[in-house]
C-alpha cells in the first residue's frame, strides 16, 4: 500500500462538439450585442435625432421620452430636472411642469438629460417673452386651458371662463386638475373623484391648483394672455367639435345632459 494519500478529482463538464459550437454561437452574438449596442448607448443620440413634445404633455411623460431619445436609464431626466439650476420663476419652487416648452429638439453626442430641460425651460422663457407673458399665473390657467379645450379655437372662450370664475371667487371645477392630482386622463370624474385631498382638486378647493398641471404649446398661452371678452361660466364639450359655453346655469345642466346622454348611448366619440 502506498503512504500517498488519495484524492477524489471529479471530472469537470464536458461539452460534445455540437454543445462547443452553440457555446461558441452564442458567445460571438454576445461579443457583438457589446460591440454595437453598448459605445451606442455610451455615446448618446447620434446626428439627425431629435425629441418631439406634444403640447399638453406633463412632465412625467416627458422625462420618459427623453430617457428613451437619449439612450439613458429610466428617471435620468427626471433625477437631472430636480437638481438642475433652471431659470424658472420663484413661485415655481424649482418645478419646470407647465416650462418644458412643447417643440422638437434637435439630440447630438453631447446632449444631456440636464442640458436638453434646460434647453426646453429656455425656449418657454423666449416664448413667454415673445408674447409679454411673464406671469406664472398665466402658465398655469394656460396649462388649463391646453387640458381642457377641445380645440384651439375654444381655447379662448375656456381661458375667459377660467378667469372670469376666478373674479366671482367660484371654485373652477376642472376635471382636468383632478385628472393630474390622481395621474391619469380621463373624461369620466365621480363624485369621489370631487373628494380627493388635492390642492389639485379644483371642485374642492378655490383658486388655481399651485403649479401647471401640463406644457402648454403656443396657442393655449396665447388664449391665457389675452382671453376674449365674454360672461361665459360653464362649458362642456358634448362631442368632438361642439363645445358650448354659458353664463346660465339652467342651461348648462342641460348640456351635460346631452353630454351624459351621449356617452351612454356611445355617441360621444
Amino acid at each position: 500500500m502506498s503512504d500517498v494519500q488519495r484524492t477524489d478529482r471529479r471530472p469537470g463538464p464536458r461539452f460534445s462538439r455540437a454543445g462547443r459550437l452553440v457555446l461558441v454561437a452564442v458567445l460571438a452574438v454576445l461579443v457583438v450585442l457589446a460591440v454595437v449596442l453598448v459605445p451606442r448607448l455610451l455615446r448618446g443620440p447620434g446626428p439627425g435625432e431629435k425629441l418631439t413634445v406634444p403640447e399638453g404633455q406633463r412632465a412625467g411623460q416627458i422625462y420618459a421620452a427623453a430617457d428613451k431619445a437619449l439612450h439613458v436609464p429610466s428617471g435620468s431626466t427626471a433625477k437631472a430636472a430636480k437638481s438642475a439650476r433652471l431659470p424658472l420663476p420663484a413661485e415655481a419652487k424649482g418645478n419646470p411642469e407647465g416650462y418644458l416648452f412643447p417643440a422638437t429638439y434637435p439630440l447630438d453626442s453631447d446632449t444631456t438629460p440636464a442640458s436638453l430641460v434646460s434647453y426646453m425651460v429656455k425656449t418657454a422663457n423666449q416664448r413667454l417673452a415673445d408674447d409679454h407673458i411673464t406671469s406664472y399665473r398665466t402658465v398655469v390657467i394656460a396649462s388649463i386651458v391646453q387640458a381642457e379645450a377641445d380645440r384651439p379655437a375654444d381655447m379662448g372662450k375656456v381661458a375667459r371662463v377660467i378667469t372670469n370664475r376666478l373674479a366671482r371667487h367660484m371654485p373652477l371645477q376642472m376635471d382636468s386638475t383632478i385628472n393630474y392630482a390622481l395621474g391619469r386622463s380621463t373624461l369620466h370624474t365621480s363624485h369621489a373623484d370631487t373628494r380627493t385631498k388635492s390642492p389639485y382638486n379644483t371642485y374642492r378647493y378655490a383658486g388655481l391648483p399651485p403649479t401647471p398641471i401640463d406644457n402648454p404649446g403656443a396657442d393655449a398661452l396665447k388664449a391665457a394672455g389675452a382671453p376674449p371678452a365674454g360672461d361665459w361660466l360653464y362649458f362642456v364639450t358634448v362631442k368632438p367639435g361642439d363645445t358650448r359655453f354659458t353664463a346660465d346655469y339652467q342651461e348648462h345642466l342641460r348640456n351635460v345632459r346631452e353630454f351624459n346622454d351621449l356617452q351612454q348611448s356611445g355617441g360621444g366619440a
